[in-house]
């Protein structure tokens, strides 16, 4: 990717001073066995594809089974949780906002109609370049942190301008629920628009190996399977030494990926 060209996501923080996003590590944070992250490509991959995105500030929740409460640094009590704004944050983003946008800031918190589900919004709104979206999900390959589930989402946000947020679904009732910005809440992750096209979705084949497989393919198999268990000196993460050799010689491929999109779906 040039210098020059637009970035393929950009991050706009409304919330001044809050946690910036961090490019996902590959080691998972340290929390991959070092014979992973030495080894696994496929892995430490994933782990660190995207970006992580953290809580704005510590906070609390607490779910009886029936209402939600929230409480933070500031609040003398646990208080019932509806929609809740994030601490002074409105004053701020009236006074910055044209005058028919006031009154509009979006919530921090919300309390959805499924029982013990909660919308967070991150502090962030982004756009991404044309044909690109955005996935939003738990952080890959680092433990989850009891109590709550983050659903997935994927945003198109090269067309909708609007916060980043994530909705947390709380698996216990009666137990205080403790949310810091030291541990990443969301991996985010841009994907193509083609990636999750129709077309591409409903266009997958199933084969069966043993009756279709051609030399190609029987080629291939020796390659990956039979040549390293028959290697008296194999050497460990064969397949994450040629990933690794591959990507580096090879070139940012997103500036076609919109006229493919647009191919695929037409």
């Amino acid at each position: 990717m040039s210098r020059t060209q637009d970035p393929i996501v950009a991050f706009h923080r409304l919330i001044p001073g809050i946690p910036a996003p961090e490019r996902a590590d590959r080691s998972g944070q340290g929390m991959l066995p070092t014979r992973a992250y030495r080894y696994c490509d496929a892995v430490t991959m994933a782990a660190g594809f995207g970006w992580h995105l953290f809580a704005p500030i510590s906070f609390s929740l607490f779910w009886d089974g029936e209402e939600l409460l929230w409480t933070t640094e500031g609040l003398d009590a646990w208080l019932p949780l509806g929609a809740a704004q994030f601490p002074h944050f409105r004053a701020s983003f009236d006074s910055a906002a044209p005058e028919d946008v006031k009154g509009f800031s979006p919530p921090f918190l919300t309390a959805l109609p499924e029982p013990g589900v909660v919308q967070m919004w991150t502090g962030y709104f982004a756009r991404t370049a044309p044909g690109w979206s955005l996935l939003l999900r738990a952080p890959a390959n680092l433990p989850r942190q009891p109590g709550y589930d983050a659903y997935e989402g994927i945003v198109e946000t090269d067309r909708w301008f609007g916060p980043i947020f994530t909705n947390l679904r709380l698996t216990r009732t009666g137990v205080q629920l403790d949310i810091t910005p030291d541990r990443p809440l969301l991996q985010v992750q841009p994907i193509p628009q083609v990636a999750y096209a129709e077309a591409v979705l409903n266009g997958a084949a199933v084969r069966d190996a043993l009756e279709e497989w051609q030399e190609a393919e029987w080629d291939d198999y020796r390659a990956s399977i039979v040549a390293p268990s028959l290697d008296p000196d194999p050497t460990p993460g064969r397949y994450a030494v040629e990933a690794r050799k591959r990507r580096r010689g090879g070139v940012c491929p997103y500036a076609g990926l919109a006229k493919a999109a647009e191919a695929v779906a037409g």
